[in-house]
């Protein structure tokens, strides 16, 4: 088994009265057709203990899958070069507006279900009302990376999207190593969501101990962390 590196900050951080250790597990650059599972166990096996839930970062996970494309592989459509004008400039992010990232949304959900969630976003701006789009144009979506939002080569000139099936990779992980898994969406500005989880998990909790991204959001390759509840 490989010696892990893990960063010099585990945080500690309560929930209800009890207290948790969050364990930021360094690795190496991961690729594609990692096997997810493999990783854990390579760089954060001899750290498990018993009762320890894993978390793993969403676009570390979906690299694995394939799922970051670079932008000179990207075939911008006319659809795509219209919409990424109207998308609102967000604090958190590029998001979908750019045009290889509107490409890729379009690519993902359908050219239909991105015009229809187009129109019913331009309704909700008339009336005052965020984020219908990506509520109607669905998770994945939402998922998208947009190039250069990845500090680390070689994926700073890809688009990255979401990653496939988080729901069967965290069981996956539960399954197959014995502890409880989430699969993890988080920025430095308060976003945290489980967007998939082991049957055994809360995802109140898990966005709750996790929403002060104690992973970071730069290129410290810490695409995993262990939750362990302290005395």
């Amino acid at each position: 088994m490989k010696k892990i590196g893990v960063m010099n900050r585990n945080l500690i951080k309560k929930f209800k009265q009890l207290k948790f250790e969050r364990i930021p597990v360094k690795t190496r650059i991961l690729k594609p057709k990692d096997d997810i599972v493999e990783i854990i166990r390579e760089y954060a096996g001899n750290l498990l203990k018993q009762g320890d839930i894993i978390t793993v970062s969403e676009s570390p996970l979906a690299i694995t899958q394939g799922r970051a494309i670079p932008v000179e592989e990207i075939r911008i459509g006319l659809l795509a070069r219209i919409l990424w004008r109207f998308v609102a400039n967000v604090k958190y992010g590029i998001g979908l507006r750019s045009p290889t990232s509107m490409q890729c949304a379009i690519d993902e959900v359908g050219s239909l279900r991105i015009l229809l969630a187009a129109f019913i976003g331009a309704l909700g701006k008339l009336v005052g009302r965020k984020g219908d789009f990506y509520r109607v144009a669905g998770k994945q979506a939402a998922l998208i990376d947009a190039a250069t939002t990845s500090p680390i080569p070689p994926y700073t000139e890809c688009v990255i999207k979401g990653p496939r099936d988080p729901e069967k990779v965290a069981q996956k992980i539960r399954d197959e190593l014995g502890f409880e898994a989430a699969i993890m969406d988080i920025n430095d500005i308060g976003g945290c969501w489980m967007i998939g989880g082991s049957t055994g998990i809360d995802k109140t909790f898990m966005e709750e101990i996790m929403n002060d991204n104690p992973q970071g959001q730069g290129d410290e390759l810490t695409p995993i962390c262990i939750i362990r509840e302290r005395a």
